[in-house]
C-alpha cells in the first residue's frame, strides 16, 4: 500500500542515488596537505620541501631515482621507465586527485620506494617528498631541464 510518506520516501531515495551516481568518481577520504601531516607526525621531524626534492631526483646508489619516471619536475604526464606506462602528473597542483586516497597513497609509496631504494620510504622521506611536491604551482610552473638555456 502506497502512502503519501512512502511515495515521498521513496522519490527521495531515488533522488539521492542518482546524485551519488552522478557524483564524480574520486575518493577524497585525504588531501595532499593532510598526508604530509600525518608523516611529519609519525617521524617526529619538521619537513624539509628541499630535502624532498633532493631526495626526490637523487639515484640513492641504484638505477633510478623519482624522477626516472614521474619527471623533474613532477608536472606532466611521463612514462614509467621500464614499463612505459602513463603516469599523470604527480604535483597535486598539477593534478588535484594525487594523494586524496590514503591506500592508493600507501600502496604507490610503497611499491616506488621499493623500486628506487630497495626498501620502504620512512615518514620523513615521504612527508619531505610531499612537502617538496606541494610547493610546486601550476600557476607558476618551474622550468623543466629542456626549457633551461
Amino acid at each position: 500500500m502506497h502512502t503519501p510518506l512512502t511515495t515521498f520516501l521513496t522519490r527521495v531515495a531515488a533522488l539521492l542515488a542518482l546524485a551519488f551516481a552522478l557524483a564524480p568518481a574520486h575518493a577524497g577520504d585525504t588531501t595532499a596537505a593532510a598526508q604530509m601531516q600525518r608523516w611529519s607526525e609519525a617521524s617526529g621531524k619538521p619537513v624539509s620541501a628541499e630535502r624532498g626534492r633532493v631526495f626526490f631526483t637523487s639515484r640513492h646508489g641504484g638505477e633510478w631515482s623519482c624522477a626516472s619516471c614521474h619527471g623533474n619536475p613532477p608536472t606532466t604526464s611521463t612514462r614509467h621507465a621500464r614499463t612505459g606506462k602513463t603516469i599523470t602528473p604527480l604535483a597535486p597542483a598539477f593534478n588535484p586527485e594525487r594523494f586524496t586516497d590514503t591506500a592508493k597513497v600507501d600502496k604507490w609509496f610503497r611499491r616506488n620506494c621499493n623500486d628506487v631504494l630497495s626498501r620502504e620510504c620512512t615518514a620523513v622521506e615521504k612527508a619531505d617528498v610531499l612537502a617538496w611536491l606541494l610547493q610546486l604551482d601550476a600557476k607558476n610552473p618551474p622550468q623543466t631541464a629542456k626549457d633551461k638555456p
